[in-house]
């Protein structure tokens, strides 16, 4: 699932990466929400409840809200710059190692909510940052085909398929033509549909375990990498001009 990237990627990949990774995001991000008050993966309303609370003169919450893009940049910055040196370096496991790397960064995260929960502005930060991590680490494996915490651009995506489904439909195209869109539509529903899932589960969860959960899903983060991390056979990594 973390091996194989790029145009010659299989569809299958693509949604198993998908609902496994935007149901931890979605679980993440609703607990955080729940414990903290603060969204750590919502990038558009972080940046307009910041502009409003600027606004109405509350600059130390306005601040904080875009700090939270910022650190989701920086993120996102770090993996891309993780993922380009090991693709040029021939390593094959750098997305697993990558995904990896977030779950052992989870885990400081949630070491530091266990000791003190009163650093929840620190806890909402590093977990934007981790958001934009792995956004950017899907979004390149797929080749822009998933993004787990994006779901205002999946949102659109699906509405985009549906009309370009509908067109077609209504210009009596044939079916071939047609299944590339209707498989897009899959991919993007289940990711919305994993994000919202893993939503309601990850409050639930959080009632139970509290700083407990950050533990769970940083292992379920490792569980989906390190298959990939211990494959004995990889495929030989294509060199960076032709990704």
């Amino acid at each position: 699932m973390l091996i194989h990237h790029g145009t010659d990627r299989p569809a299958t990949l693509d949604h198993r990466l998908a609902y496994s990774l935007a149901f931890i995001a979605g679980a993440l991000n609703t607990a955080g929400f729940y414990s903290l008050g603060f969204f750590s993966a919502n990038m558009t309303g972080n940046v307009s409840t910041g502009a409003d609370r600027i606004a109405l003169g509350d600059l130390f919450s306005g601040t904080v809200y875009l700090l939270l893009p910022v650190a989701f940049i920086l993120g996102a910055t770090l993996a891309t710059i993780t993922v380009e040196l090991g693709l040029r370096r021939g390593i094959a496991r750098i997305f697993a190692l990558s995904i990896l790397s977030e779950a052992m960064l989870l885990l400081v995260l949630a070491v530091v909510d266990l000791l003190d929960h009163s650093r929840g502005i620190v806890l909402v930060i590093g977990l934007s940052a981790l958001m934009g991590f792995q956004n950017a680490v899907v979004t390149r494996i797929s080749n822009w085909r998933v993004r787990t915490t994006h779901i205002s651009g999946m949102s659109t995506d699906i509405g985009i398929g549906i009309g370009l489904l509908i067109t077609m439909l209504t210009r009596g195209e044939r079916p071939a033509g047609r299944a590339g869109h209707v498989e897009r539509l899959r991919l993007h529903g289940v990711t919305v549909l994993a994000f919202c899932v893993g939503g309601i589960l990850g409050v639930i969860a959080y009632k139970v375990l509290g700083a407990l959960l950050l533990f769970v899903a940083a292992g379920l983060l490792a569980l989906v990498a390190l298959p990939s991390v211990f494959r004995r056979q990889i495929p030989a990594v294509p060199p960076a001009g032709h990704l």
